[in-house]
């Protein structure tokens, strides 16, 4: 989602733009992961809009108001299969080229400037090139081999936030508020800590799992943890396959011992296993706890951000900070950062920014910005000001950071209290 906003902001201003995605479909975690929900709300007002609330338009029955809305954080989810639709017409509108199933291999990089990308296609290898590049791999894989530094994981052991594989189970017969569906629930939740506890079931989102199992609910289940390197191919492949078979020994149980669970199926899964944090690209500034917590105001600001420091366990107990509501990880309801454009520009190459978890932040911060609305904040950002630094004849940073700010509030960003 931080690519396609880039993309389709900075051809909106006039840059000729070029979109290559891996995957035989445009949206990544939000479409090819099944992670449907957006955050757009500080808990008081809606303060996330611009690209983010063009997509949820352009969505139309696609996407849902959550009832909750604007009082907490998630305030919207969609149909994924049918926002590939509407993020497929979206850049087609605005004259993006698009290539799916089509991966850069190598960035080409000449003294300190990137020219492009290597990509390998049906005819052999070829040559993107461009006069400004942004890196929306999510992992930071283009600037990583462009030779830009990165941080990996939290200090203490290098292990990244836990991986989760989301599916969608249909089937099961909602419990109503009934007592004798709760009750059973109750006790399979039970067998389950007792058989994960003696390593004889899989681990599992404890919190979530009581509300699904209570419930009976249909949908999207965000409770199958993982927990490994989104950097080793061959590690990341066991991850998934051990995940998926993981979501069938949930399920063989629950159709055992819970009645409303009985007909229960799994009709998907994710695509691709939801990856929440790898390579971290430094750039000219880092989003911090601090920066976070304190929703911190900053003069390069390109929109607002405002979720929790939400760590999910990377040993992969499947354990959230988000669960136990201690102080330090949440922000004051109507309160909200400033997410600022240095994490996404670096000093070593002008014409290089990276969008999406690969920012420059510390673990601690990725756990807020990651989100797919504070992503597509980024992309936003980094689209309209690429297209600036195009009509100019500029580098990135040189671009008037007040002007920038201007155009993102006439293209609908909320942006507010901007420190001087």
């Amino acid at each position: 989602t931080a690519g396609i906003s880039a993309a389709y902001c900075a051809a909106r201003h006039g840059a000729k733009v070029v979109l290559v995605e891996r995957w035989p479909s445009l949206g990544g975690m939000a479409t090819g992961a099944l992670v449907n929900i957006w955050h757009t709300s500080d808990r008081t007002k809606q303060v996330i809009f611009g690209f983010v609330q063009e997509a949820i338009d352009r969505g139309g029955k696609f996407v849902r108001r959550l009832p909750s809305y604007p009082t907490a954080y998630e305030t919207h989810d969609f149909d994924c299969e049918g926002m590939k639709v509407v993020f497929d017409r979206m850049l087609r509108d605005a004259g993006v080229r698009v290539f799916c199933d089509l991966k850069a291999i190598e960035s080409i990089v000449e003294g300190n400037r990137i020219r492009g990308v290597l990509v390998d296609t049906k005819t052999g290898r070829k040559a993107l090139l461009g006069r400004i590049v942004i890196d929306a791999t999510g992992d930071g894989d283009v600037a990583a081999n462009a030779g830009l530094p990165f941080d990996y994981g939290r200090l203490e052991d290098g292990r990244v936030q836990g991986m989760t594989m989301m599916f969608d189970l249909r089937g099961a017969v909602p419990s109503g508020g009934n007592q004798a569906p709760r009750e059973a629930a109750r006790r399979v939740l039970q067998t389950m800590r007792e058989l994960r506890d003696r390593g004889q079931f899989p681990q599992f989102n404890d919190r979530h799992a009581q509300h699904y199992l209570a419930s009976g609910s249909n949908g999207l289940y965000n409770l199958c943890p993982a927990s490994g390197s989104a950097l080793d191919e061959e590690e990341l492949t066991r991850l998934s396959a051990d995940a998926r078979a993981h979501v069938y020994q949930y399920l063989d149980l629950w159709r055992k011992e819970l009645p409303h669970f009985a007909q229960a199926e799994i009709v998907q899964m994710g695509h691709g296993i939801g990856i929440r944090e790898s390579r971290r690209v430094r750039g000219i500034k880092t989003l911090d706890t601090q920066m976070v917590i304190s929703a911190a105001k900053q003069p390069d600001a390109i929109g607002h951000g405002f979720w929790m420091i939400d760590i999910h366990d990377p040993t992969g107990t499947g354990y959230t900070t988000h669960s136990d509501h201690k102080p330090g990880v949440w922000l004051k309801p109507g309160e909200s950062y400033h997410i600022p454009l240095g994490i996404c520009l670096n000093r070593q190459i002008p014409n290089l920014a990276v969008v999406g978890r690969c920012a420059s932040t510390t673990h601690e911060g990725l756990a807020s910005v990651r989100l797919q609305s504070h992503c597509m904040v980024m992309g936003q950002g980094v689209g309209t000001c690429a297209a600036m630094a195009l009509a100019s004849g500029i580098d990135l940073a040189q671009v008037d950071v007040g002007k920038l700010q201007a155009t993102l509030r006439k293209d609908g960003v909320y942006l507010e209290e901007v420190a001087v």
